[in-house]
């Protein structure tokens, strides 16, 4: 019984619930976390957003710089394209010139014909009518003597000259006529299809002929043109460049001037020769302006970022 009693108290304080204050202790750490947790999470959701919006801005940057590159791709697609349209444009200009060339050397094959029929006509009109044979001269009875009473048709023979009749011991040699070259039309006319052929060695002989035997002749200088375009295509642009020179000085007037002062520049740039090409390049369109050798030119140093007229010097200098 005694210890029933000294029990009791001690069950009541086990029974007695904790203190208020401390429950509320650990309420407020709870929340304290809890208000942690949540200040981390926005921090974490503004940084989010702050590298979104980083990401956002490089996004548009780049989709600007692709745009500019799609447009400067398509301004060189179209430069390309013209220039491909301007090469397509010379050669069908040089086609026709061709053409040209070969109707005019066609049309003075002709006129050369005419002029011969005409010539004959000529002849005949203007020889005298036959006339009747007359006794003693030649012509007449083959058995008959001439004037010095000796036949006609007898070879004379000096006494002391040592040469028998009909002998040609001792005589001057006879020359032979030096072989004369075909007409220039006619000579122009095959280089110019060995030309279209692709019979480079054959046309540079032909054209070779008509510079030389017909230097004073308007083909002389297209026959020039052609060598330098023959040396071009072969690689040999010095000989190029020399023969467009020769159609520049010698045929100021041809009708392969434009097209030689801009095979010439084009020539000089393939030797590496830059500034003396520009320069050409730039007299070409100085001289040429509305040709379309003159176009070409201003499209070669437009994609060689070249300008066209060159920059004045300031004063001073």
């Amino acid at each position: 019984m005694r210890r029933s009693l000294l029990a009791l108290p001690l069950l009541a304080f086990l029974l007695v619930p904790p203190p208020a204050h401390a429950v509320s202790k650990e309420i407020i750490q709870l929340q304290t976390q809890v208000q942690q947790l949540s200040d981390m999470l926005q921090h974490l959701q503004e940084s989010n957003d702050e590298h979104m919006g980083v990401l956002q801005h490089l996004v548009e940057q780049s989709a600007d710089s692709v745009s500019k590159i799609a447009q400067q791709m398509t301004a060189l697609q179209a430069q390309v394209e013209q220039n491909n349209k301007n090469d397509t444009l010379a050669a069908q200009i040089q086609g026709l010139n061709d053409s040209v060339d070969e109707l005019k050397t066609r049309l003075g094959q002709v006129n050369k014909q005419l002029g011969d029929i005409q010539s004959q006509l000529q002849n005949v009109q203007a020889q005298p009518a036959p006339q009747a044979p007359q006794q003693g001269v030649a012509g007449g009875d083959p058995n008959s003597a001439g004037l010095s009473g000796q036949p006609a048709s007898a070879p004379q023979y000096a006494p002391g000259s040592g040469q028998m009749p009909g002998s040609t011991y001792g005589a001057a040699p006879v020359q032979q006529p030096a072989p004369q070259a075909p007409p220039v039309d006619q000579l122009y006319q095959a280089a110019l299809r060995d030309y279209n052929g692709a019979r480079y060695d054959l046309a540079t002989s032909e054209f070779a002929d008509v510079v030389k035997y017909y230097p004073q002749n308007s083909l002389a200088g297209n026959s020039s043109y052609y060598l330098g375009e023959i040396a071009y295509r072969q690689g040999l642009y010095p000989a190029a460049i020399h023969y467009y020179d020769m159609v520049l000085e010698q045929f100021a007037g041809s009708s392969k001037s434009a097209a030689a002062q801009l095979r010439k520049g084009q020539a000089e740039l393939a030797n590496h020769d830059r500034e003396t090409g520009i320069r050409d390049l730039r007299a070409l369109i100085q001289r040429y302006p509305t040709s379309p050798e003159g176009a070409q030119g201003r499209s070669i140093l437009n994609g060689m970022g070249v300008r066209i007229v060159p920059n004045k010097p300031s004063p001073g200098r």
